[in-house]
């Protein structure tokens, strides 16, 4: 792991790690904001989900694992993509700046949802990092143009061989190699 990679993915992640831990002591405080956001997704997702403080502790559990996954450099691409998808409704529920009447409010909510706008971009660039390494899609492209490559060189062999070999030379070869039942 680059020295990057080690002081960026800690930081990305410790605003996760924070905020999940405290939201995991203090469900109460979110959920009444939670509430637009959380019914329609139970709806469509779980109905199981008994209320909105259940799901913003869910939430919170989410952020904090992944987040201390991220951290550690642990399935780093999995733990960037969870904190994504959870970030969205976090988002569009706390942080609902076109419903907010007073212009300081507004205005502090909507600085909130353009700095997790910008940790959406930061977590969907760590979970498209590689780490240095092809993906496993340029490696199964590169894996059929290696076979393809061999397939020709072998074909260009089998031609020269064949050439070199003669009319008489392979005249004989064939006679020697017969077909079962003749």
């Amino acid at each position: 792991m680059t020295a990057l990679r080690r002081i960026a993915r800690p930081l990305l992640a410790s605003v996760f790690i924070s905020g999940g831990a405290q939201t995991l002591r203090n469900p109460e405080a979110v959920a009444d904001s939670a509430e637009s956001v959380v019914a329609p997704i139970a709806e469509r997702v779980s109905p199981s989900l008994e209320n909105t403080e259940q799901a913003v502790r869910i939430n919170a559990a989410v952020h904090v694992v992944a987040g201390g996954l991220l951290a550690l450099g642990r399935l780093p691409r999995l733990s960037a993509l969870a904190l994504a998808v959870t970030l969205v409704p976090t988002t569009l529920a706390g942080h609902r700046f076109w419903e907010a009447e007073d212009p300081g409010e507004r205005a502090q909510q909507q600085i909130h949802f353009f700095k997790n706008a910008s940790l959406l971009g930061g977590l969907l660039i760590a979970a498209a990092d590689t780490g240095g390494k092809p993906s496993l899609n340029w490696r199964a492209q590169h894996a059929a143009q290696h076979a393809a490559q061999r397939a020709r060189r072998d074909a260009v062999l089998v031609r020269r061989t064949a050439r070199a070999t003669g009319p008489a030379r392979r005249r004989s070869v064939t006679r020697k190699v017969s077909l079962p039942g003749r």
